[in-house]
């Protein structure tokens, strides 16, 4: 009797360590930890019987990305997106990724994707911004970061880049320093340099 009950033991404890690699939380707790590799590891055996599984699918995506793997991160964003069409989380980190690759056109795409989505976050409106800004069309740009700042007042990195927009296309000095004051203020740490080139 007591031989089947520690068999039974030993059978539930291997069920639940199988469970566990396939539905747990693993891969998020390795890559808070910063140990990207390993949260490859535990996204792919999600993966390997839930292929379709979003967020595993995108996590692994994020931690390709701080691999410095952006074409793998790109193909593990995309799968997730042609899973959960509307996830406004995965268009962000795809508009962000093209950023990165320095396609800008991309970046613009799926930021106004990301922008149709009801209940868009300041974000989206950034991101839309950056590209607009990148690809040279500086009004846009300027009344998107503008969005962003009115939808989140404390969006630092809004003010930086709506700063630095008004000193390159020589709009109001004074109106450009309010904003790279107010990011510096608001700890985004790129603008003090600014600060101290521009505003002192």
């Amino acid at each position: 009797m007591n031989y089947q009950i520690k068999i039974l033991a030993v059978l539930i404890a291997i069920f639940t360590c199988i469970a566990c690699g396939e539905n747990s939380n693993d891969g998020d707790v390795y890559y808070a930890a910063g140990q990207y590799q390993d949260a490859i590891k535990a996204y792919d055996n999600v993966l390997a019987t839930k292929p379709k599984n979003v967020k595993a699918l995108y996590n692994r995506g994020r931690a390709y990305e701080e691999l410095g793997d952006l074409d793998q991160a790109e193909k593990d964003f995309i799968a997730a997106l042609e899973n959960d069409t509307k996830n406004i989380q995965v268009m962000l980190s795809l508009s962000n990724l093209y950023q990165k690759k320095k396609n800008h056109n991309s970046a613009l795409l799926y930021a106004d994707y990301a922008v149709e989505v009801p209940g868009a976050p300041a974000m989206a409106y950034f991101l839309k911004a950056r590209a607009l800004h990148q690809l040279g069309n500086t009004d846009e740009a300027y009344k998107e970061y503008s969005t962003a700042i009115k939808m989140d007042k404390e969006f630092g990195q809004a003010y930086f880049y709506r700063g630095i927009l008004k000193l390159a296309t020589n709009k109001r000095k004074s109106s450009a320093c309010e904003d790279i004051n107010m990011a510096v203020k608001l700890n985004f740490e790129a603008a003090i340099e600014a600060q101290e080139k521009y505003c002192k």
